[in-house]
């Protein structure tokens, strides 16, 4: 695959072996000190090794912080950035999967700010209201225009963090999944390269991959206008479809993995539109269960799509036809679906991921319908159809 220069949505360097200019990305956004977030596992890998080699030969030392975990905790982000304030950082290279490039840039926002990391989530939405601007012209706060450079480098093609401005951070107070926002979070440099991505497990190819096409695919049923959105998700759901598959079967296979970290950060570019229901369901599970944020959305994906039908049923046509599925319809739509999680081994019912009962339906259905993604559902959702999909998820009975 050739290398590929983008500026949109942030400054996108793309390529196999591109991660050898990281320390180009360095000087060129003159950080001279950053600090390297990744998590635990991938600290000891050659890759990141190779990263930090890359910069120690042009004299930019690069310090590790690895404290944190899938569905990353508040208090991950705070401890992060006690150290990037300790060792006097400029920069932070957010490496790894989703949670380590959203640690990451929780780091860089928050090291700017003197504001609780919540006061940036669905409920506080400080950066949006009056009191933010009011706050920034009284200087009562620091200002997030000062949010140091951050680059990102996705070694999973699922979150497409790396071309947001949201980060999903557990508040362990309460044990709920946030959605953390700020403009400032869009990384200001994203390292896009498929060997990165080589060696990947195939669950987590398979995953991942389905994150990447549910953020696709909520953003195109969200409501709405914002056709530049609809065009991406299309694009980026008609590349996962020729190419998830090639991934998890064949792992070593450059052109697929470079196609999926496109469509993951497609994925990403286009759900600035809205997600939905599948994700409304998902970041309870994740937060109380930790289950695998990806895995979850694929679990959950046909029972929101048919629980959502009479809303969304002309534009899936529509996306079956861009597809190229047997028919131009709904059920067409969802009978592939279906055969695609079977193809790579995701599970049908959430009984298979977790062990849920009655109890616990009756406590994350509330928090399923308070999240952030739930208002732009296409169909509005009650708390007795929060219960209801989460029943019919862990049975097997699609609407």
């Amino acid at each position: 695959m050739s290398n590929f220069d983008w500026a949109y949505p942030n400054t996108v360097w793309f390529g196999v072996g591109r991660i050898k200019d990281l320390s180009k990305a360095c000087k060129i956004l003159n950080i001279k000190k950053p600090l390297l977030v990744t998590d635990k596992d991938l600290a000891k890998t050659q890759m990141i090794a190779r990263a930090v080699d890359i910069n120690k030969k042009v004299s930019i030392p690069t310090k590790i912080f690895s404290d944190l975990k899938g569905n990353p905790f508040g208090s991950h982000v705070q401890k992060g950035v006690e150290q990037f304030k300790n060792g006097q950082h400029d920069g932070v290279i957010a490496f790894g999967g989703g949670s380590s490039l959203d640690v990451g840039k929780s780091i860089a926002l928050l090291e700017s700010n003197n504001r609780p990391l919540w006061d940036f989530s669905g409920e506080g939405s400080f950066w949006k209201e009056n009191n933010y601007i009011e706050s920034m012209a009284k200087n009562k706060m620091s200002n997030p225009d000062n949010v140091k450079p951050i680059i990102a480098i996705p070694t999973t093609a699922g979150t497409g963090s790396e071309a947001s401005r949201a980060a999903a951070i557990i508040n362990e107070k309460i044990n709920v999944k946030k959605i953390v926002f700020h403009p400032r979070m869009l990384p200001t440099l994203t390292i896009l390269d498929p060997e990165l991505t080589i060696g990947l497990p195939k669950f987590l190819t398979a995953a991942t991959g389905m994150d990447a096409f549910a953020h696709n695919l909520e953003a195109y049923c969200a409501p709405g206008y914002h056709p530049m959105a609809d065009g991406i998700a299309l694009e980026g759901m008609w590349l996962i479809k020729k190419w998830l598959i090639t991934a998890v079967n064949e792992g070593e296979n450059l052109e697929a993995r470079g196609n999926m970290l496109t469509a993951s950060s497609m994925g990403a570019t286009a759900f600035q539109k809205g997600l939905g229901a599948i994700h409304s369901l998902s970041h309870p599970v994740n937060s109380v269960f930790n289950i695998h944020h990806g895995l979850s959305n694929a679990v959950f994906m046909p029972y929101v799509l048919t629980f959502n039908r009479s809303a969304i049923e002309n534009k899936i046509a529509k996306l079956s036809e861009y597809l190229e599925l047997k028919e131009a319809s709904f059920n067409s739509f969802v009978d592939w679906v279906l055969e695609l999680r079977e193809k790579i081994k995701i599970p049908h019912k959430l009984s298979d991921c977790a062990k849920i009962t009655d109890k616990d339906i009756e406590k994350l259905s509330p928090m399923a319908l308070n999240d952030p993604c739930t208002p732009e559902n296409p169909k509005k959702v009650s708390l007795d159809d929060m219960k209801l999909m989460y029943q019919h998820s862990l049975g097997g009975k699609l609407f």
